[in-house]
């Protein structure tokens, strides 16, 4: 089990309650049913669900900040909810941001389509480029 592990199901999590209004508490224990995790690394899903959700708006603001030309609503369900992930661990952790994007580009490769892994990365890129110079928080 890995941490890549649990970003990938708390990306299912934060899916599933972007696209159907899904419990994240439910969403999280169904998923983890299906592919148990280890203690540790259920709770860094857990964390990274509820700092995500907690922080949803401020992390919107910085998504849209550096993509024009795409709102919020008209992203596709999965590049909106990889970015927000890897935002809030941007923003709200100590985590590398430089594995941060990796890990986003890797779920963008695998749940996305052709052109999101590159979306992806050229947004948390830029977001990267703001945290190197210092940003604030909500």
């Amino acid at each position: 089990m890995s941490r890549s592990l649990a970003r990938e199901t708390a990306f299912k999590v934060l899916f599933q309650v972007d696209l159907a209004g899904a419990s994240p508490r439910d969403a999280l224990q169904h998923l983890t049913a299906e592919t148990p995790l280890a203690d540790r690394y259920l709770a860094f899903a857990r964390e990274l669900v509820d700092k995500t959700l907690e922080h949803v708006k401020t992390i919107d603001s910085y998504i849209s900040k550096y993509s024009p030309e795409w709102s919020i609503s008209r992203m596709a369900t999965v590049d909106r909810n990889i970015m927000r992930m890897a935002v809030c661990e941007m923003l709200y952790t100590e985590i590398d941001p430089v594995v941060v994007i990796n890990e986003a580009v890797e779920l963008a490769k695998k749940y996305g389509d052709e052109n999101s892994s590159s979306f992806i990365n050229a947004i948390l890129d830029r977001i990267m480029g703001e945290k190197s110079e210092g940003f604030s928080r909500d």
